[in-house]
């Protein structure tokens, strides 16, 4: 088994074990070349990992870490998060890195933030040239954990009046990747009042989205 997977197996003791407190382990944000703005959506993480803590018995550290994508580094961490509007490119070494991540037991998530799309496709074509994006259906585990999103993947901020979507690369039927797609779920882990108009409730439903992500990962 590797470095990786024990990992996930040691957070899903922790998510089954009540009182338990083994070492906690760390969450990550993926940086990224070509001018995006990874960086964005700066208070998502440490909320979704304090909502987790608090209401999935997870033992994660209180804040995120930084990875570049061709890092080796990457493998330490079970889940990975990356965002952004603009301009997404892995190099060849980059890619391959990524690949025997998600390949190895790790998960990422990408959100668009609006403006990521043409960009994230190409490049995770770079990663699995074999796998195409695919939409979930509302009925797939991930939105029946903890909490139940029996319409699939909320919507968080409107932009275009596109609906959301949650697409998958499933890599030997285990789902490797999760990209939101015109939902802003990231947006809606941040601080409240980040922006303006947003409501607590809004809020509270991207947190328990967030939350049945981790869950998923972590027990599937």
């Amino acid at each position: 088994m590797s470095k990786l997977r024990y990992v996930i197996v040691a957070v899903t003791v922790l998510m089954t074990m009540s009182g338990f407190h083994a070492p906690a382990y760390k969450i990550a944000r993926i940086k990224y070349n070509g001018g995006g703005d990874w960086y964005g959506d700066r208070t998502a993480l440490p909320n979704l990992i304090k909502f987790c803590n608090e209401n999935l018995k997870t033992n994660f550290e209180a804040d995120d870490e930084i990875v570049e994508v061709g890092s080796a580094s990457l493998f330490n961490y079970p889940f990975t998060f990356l965002t952004g509007h603009g301009n997404v490119i892995f190099t060849d070494q980059e890619a391959l890195n990524l690949r025997k991540y998600l390949m190895g037991g790790g998960f990422l998530h990408i959100d668009d933030n609006y403006g990521l799309d043409k960009f994230i496709r190409p490049q995770m074509k770079k990663v699995f040239p074999e796998l195409d994006f695919v939409e979930l259906p509302v009925n797939h585990p991930i939105y029946h954990q903890k909490y139940s999103f029996p319409n699939g993947l909320p919507k968080i901020h409107e932009h275009d009046g596109k609906r959301a979507q949650g697409f998958g690369l499933i890599y030997k039927g285990r789902l490797v990747c999760f990209y939101t797609y015109e939902c802003d779920l990231g947006n809606g882990w941040e601080d409240y009042g980040t922006y303006a108009g947003d409501t607590q409730e809004s809020r509270i439903k991207a947190l328990k989205m967030g939350a049945n992500l981790i869950q998923y990962i972590f027990t599937q």
